[in-house]
């Protein structure tokens, strides 16, 4: 387990750092384009469907604001005209607007559906700004002058939520090509008589076209479009870092306690091997009892299945309680308290979750009875004092863990659990500890003193915590 936490960390700082894998159609790095892992990939498709939700729900919104604007402004059209063409195109582009959220909830809105859909909000709101010189009447001059226009910046800024410039581009080369079609049909709707002047004045005042101020309109279209597709290009890039690493950070805390994969993600600087903080903490050792014999004699699927078992129902105990493991080694495993997250109760955290894990450990053997198995046992011992926490290892292959004099005495204590015929033993010191960070036993703890330990000089005084 040690190499292969080990081999995760320089090639997985390179994916956070380098970003070598690209979208397609995005400019790589180097002189190849990557492809992202097909998972990543569905997390970014994940993102821009929230993102059509959310589209979705704001032209919903711009429909109704539009509705009550409307229905509450004062009308200056005679009230006898015939033709009201800002309701019907309201009803129509509410109608498309609620059936494209329907899909987008569904997460069944198809691309093809995102082009027309960019297309006919362009052609409604069009439709619209054509109508009002029928509504009015008024010659077809008079609508190039409907502030109406300015809606089109909200539709083309709308397709920016989804990082995909070219949404945005076909948003804003529809809008510029509509209102260009605008101004030809006013402008030639009455050859007879030229509605065309250079005077500003008489632009203001009449329902006279100055195209040149008709075409500052397409071209502000087409800057506004061209600038936000660049900045788009810009942002999905780090839309996929963004996602990357998240990914990154997930996978990491598959392999690493959680602070640690923090510790390793959000640092500033590359880590190096031998850089490293003296903490406080506590270490547990566990070990299953008799797995090497229950290997050699079980089937090797029943023999993963126990050790599965047995670290699915642990594992969880030590992280509720703080804990973080620092490595498995085999059927052990070997978690700290206070070392990669300082906490002040590191020894009373730690043999808290001892007493659960022995909890955890009898309900297990309570199932694996009335199932027929024959029970199991888990060995764990405590030991606490100052230990330095850092990486080691070389340039391509670093671990995170722990060193010092706690860690030594903490798997010596486990292996010394079996001569003392009991499950749990920790140091009397680390239990002073504890009791000094608000540790209290459910039942006294049987002391042992002056015991000789394999491997420690001298005599040691220990605390039996579970029988």
């Amino acid at each position: 387990m040690r190499n292969q936490k080990a081999d995760l960390i320089t090639p997985l700082r390179g994916w956070l750092t380098g970003l070598p894998h690209l979208l397609p159609g995005l400019p790589a790095a180097g002189p190849k384009r990557l492809l992202l892992p097909a998972r990543l990939r569905e997390a970014i498709a994940r993102q821009q469907e929230n993102s059509e939700i959310l589209i979705g729900w704001i032209q919903l919104g711009v429909v109704i604001t539009f509705a009550v604007l409307y229905t509450l402004a004062p009308k200056t059209f005679h009230p006898d005209v015939m033709f009201e063409p800002v309701p019907l195109v309201l009803a129509a582009y509410a109608v498309f607007t609620l059936l494209r959220l329907v899909l987008a909830h569904r997460r069944a809105l198809p691309e093809w559906l995102l082009y027309v859909s960019i297309v006919a909000d362009m052609a409604l709101l069009m439709v619209a700004i054509w109508s009002f010189h029928l509504q009015y009447q008024q010659p077809p001059s008079f609508y190039l002058k409907a502030p109406t226009l300015l809606y089109v910046f909200i539709f083309i800024a709308l397709r920016a939520l989804r990082f995909e410039a070219r949404f945005v581009l076909l948003a804003g080369a529809t809008a510029a090509l509509g209102w260009l079609g605008l101004v030809g049909y006013a402008t030639l709707s009455r050859p007879d008589d030229t509605m065309i002047t250079r005077n500003y004045v008489e632009y203001l005042t009449s329902n006279s076209v100055l195209l040149g101020a008709e075409f500052d309109k397409i071209i502000s279209i087409i800057m506004v479009t061209v600038i936000l597709g660049l900045a788009i290009l810009r942002a999905r890039g780090l839309l996929v870092r963004a996602v990357v690493e998240g990914q990154a950070a997930r996978d990491l805390s598959r392999f690493f306690a959680p602070e640690v994969a923090a510790k390793i993600t959000r640092t500033d600087r590359q880590i190096r091997a031998g850089e490293g903080e003296v903490r406080q903490a506590a270490i547990l050792t566990l070990d299953l009892r008799g797995f090497t014999a229950l290997s050699m004699a079980l089937p090797a699927p029943q023999v993963l299945a126990l050790l599965a078992g047995y670290q699915a129902r642990v594992v969880p105990v030590i992280q509720a309680h703080g804990g973080s493991i620092d490595k498995f080694l085999g059927d052990g495993i070997m978690a700290t308290f206070g070392a990669a997250l300082p906490t002040g109760r590191h020894a009373a955290d730690a043999l808290r979750a001892v007493a659960a894990i022995a909890e955890t450990v009898d309900a297990w053997n309570a199932e694996r009875a009335a199932a027929g198995q024959s029970p199991i046992r888990v060995g764990a011992a405590v030991s606490a004092g100052p230990v330095l926490f850092g990486a080691v290892g070389d340039e391509t292959r670093l671990e995170y863990t722990v060193i010092g004099e706690a860690v030594n005495l903490a798997a010596k204590l486990e292996k010394h659990t079996k001569a003392e015929g009991v499950r749990a033993l920790s140091t009397r010191m680390a239990l002073e500890l504890a009791e000094q960070q608000g540790y209290r036993a459910a039942q006294p703890h049987r002391p042992l003193a002056g015991c000789t330990v394999e491997g420690v000089s001298g005599p040691l005084d220990l605390v039996v915590l579970v029988e």
